[in-house]
């Protein structure tokens, strides 16, 4: 069997319907209104970052990879998760225009949650307690067998994970991210963490998920093999993504300090020259 059996999950497809119209009908409707005067409501690569979101999200949520994650394989399952942890978030955030951010966090309890708890080392804690907790045996047994605890867990997940991309995305000027270096050092930091259940899974010798164990092996990969390939993911995958936004945060410091030394130099030069000038007066 290549595939599992072609199944289309309705819940899924209107979800990411609303979460794809909702944003396209507040550009339109609320944009006017909200939006600084003389500018778009979101530029079209903000659009382009928040579409992309979305079709993480639905890519991560529907068949196959729905399907093989919760009926296969786990290493699928951590695949799955990667996806809705280290990819979804960043791009939504990405998307997502400083006025219509502050429209949406303007209840007050939702306001202080974000401002609280988005802080860089509240946030990091609070996103790897959560990838701890969600790979934690039972948690994982009980998420697999209940489809309600499933969508629940995820919605944590991602939840956490927007908290720990806060310090890095930085959205809003009154809740401010991180510098570029502690940029880096937090996503070092978070590379290094899911480490240690990372090597659970790719050394351990025996299945940590009883709910593996029984179902159909397809693939010719067995329930150790499936194991070990979703702690490699986790580890080498995961930390591939971060060290590759950890990249593109140095390059960016880089030209910012270029451009700043030059324009620097290029002032320095100015003040020079008007204070040669004036001594050649006198």
């Amino acid at each position: 069997m290549p595939l599992p059996p072609f199944h289309l999950h309705p819940e899924v497809l209107l979800l990411m319907l609303v979460l794809e119209g909702s944003y396209l009908w507040a550009l339109r409707r609320l944009g006017p209104r909200h939006a600084p005067e003389g500018e778009p409501p979101a530029s079209r690569r903000q659009m382009l970052w928040y579409t992309f979101g979305v079709a993480t999200l639905l890519i991560a949520s529907e068949w196959p990879i729905h399907d093989l994650s919760e009926r296969y394989l786990f290493s699928v399952h951590m695949f799955q998760h990667l996806l809705i942890s280290l990819v979804a978030p960043p791009l939504l955030l990405l998307g997502l225009p400083t006025w219509l951010l502050r429209l949406m966090l303007r209840p007050r309890p939702l306001n202080w949650l974000v401002r609280n708890l988005a802080r860089p080392l509240i946030a990091l804690v609070i996103f790897n307690a959560v990838i701890v907790v969600t790979h934690w045996p039972p948690v994982v047994n009980a998420m697999l067998e209940h489809h309600p605890l499933h969508f629940a867990g995820h919605v944590v997940l991602f939840g956490s994970a927007t908290l720990m991309w806060w310090p890095v995305i930085s959205p809003l000027p009154e809740m401010p991210g991180l510098s570029y270096p502690g940029r880096m050092l937090y996503l070092f930091l978070q590379s290094i963490v899911p480490t240690v259940p990372a090597s659970f899974l790719t050394f351990g010798s025996t299945p940590l998920y009883h709910f593996y164990t029984t179902v159909p092996r397809i693939w010719g990969i067995s329930v150790l093999s499936d194991q070990r390939i979703a702690g490699l993911a986790m580890k080498l995958l995961g930390g591939a993504l971060l060290w590759t936004v950890i990249a593109v945060v140095f390059f960016r410091w880089y030209v910012l300090e270029r451009d700043s030394d030059g324009w620097d130099a290029l002032k320095w030069r100015d003040v020079e020259h008007d204070i040669r000038s004036e001594m050649a007066k006198r």
